[in-house]
């Protein structure tokens, strides 16, 4: 079973739809219990930081997400989700994220034309082609972005793609059973549908 976290700031609908298009047996969830219960866990997210660490807390998910992290089970962290895996971010410098990921995340300056947040279709190049969530997607492909903070992982070797938006940033990572994208693969299109393809058959 793939549980769906549901924290109440999340694009939950289409993630599911999503991973059920693609034969995912899907459980949207905030119930600590059937996380425990999951093979593999999606944490979406669209929101601040600090305030989604809250909610996380509050519903005593966090603890129930690293757990699920350290038995080896399969997570994967979309937008949001992704940066909530590290251990703090400039967008909440109170706020302690779940620190399964060594690093920060740091903000676009917009400068020299550049737009914050960056919105709209860019491109994903590999680091690591071998990366299971690659299969039949060629590097150079483009995917839908939302953002306007992008994690700095301490360990760089957990990099699988990166993407130019001023600068190089990590746009999917990848460490033993721990998956993460900066963009959203439920928004794009064909690309998107083949990544959660992969992801349901892990």
């Amino acid at each position: 079973m793939i549980a769906v976290i549901d924290y109440g700031m999340g694009n939950i609908h289409s993630v599911r739809k999503a991973l059920e298009s693609k034969g995912g047996r899907v459980r949207v969830t905030n119930s600590p219990s059937d996380i425990e219960r999951a093979d593999k866990l999606v944490l979406p997210g669209v929101g601040a930081f600090g305030d989604a660490m809250k909610e996380l807390h509050r519903r005593r998910l966090d603890d129930a997400i690293r757990q699920h992290v350290a038995r080896g089970r399969i997570f994967l962290g979309i937008c949001l989700g992704m940066h909530l895996l590290f251990e703090s971010s400039r967008e909440s410098a109170s706020a302690t994220g779940l620190g399964i990921l060594k690093g920060a995340v740091n903000a676009f300056r917009a400068e020299r034309g550049l737009k914050v947040p960056h919105m709209g279709w860019n491109q994903i190049h590999f680091r690591r082609q071998e990366c299971a969530l690659f299969r039949n997607i060629a590097s150079g492909s483009s995917v839908y972005f939302c953002h306007s903070y992008f994690p700095v992982p301490a360990d760089a070797g957990c990099i699988a793609a990166q993407t130019d938006y001023g600068r190089l940033f990590a746009s999917v990572i990848w460490q033993g059973n721990v998956y993460a994208m900066q963009f959203h693969p439920e928004k794009s299109q064909a690309v998107g549908l083949a990544i959660m393809d992969n992801f349901v058959r892990l």
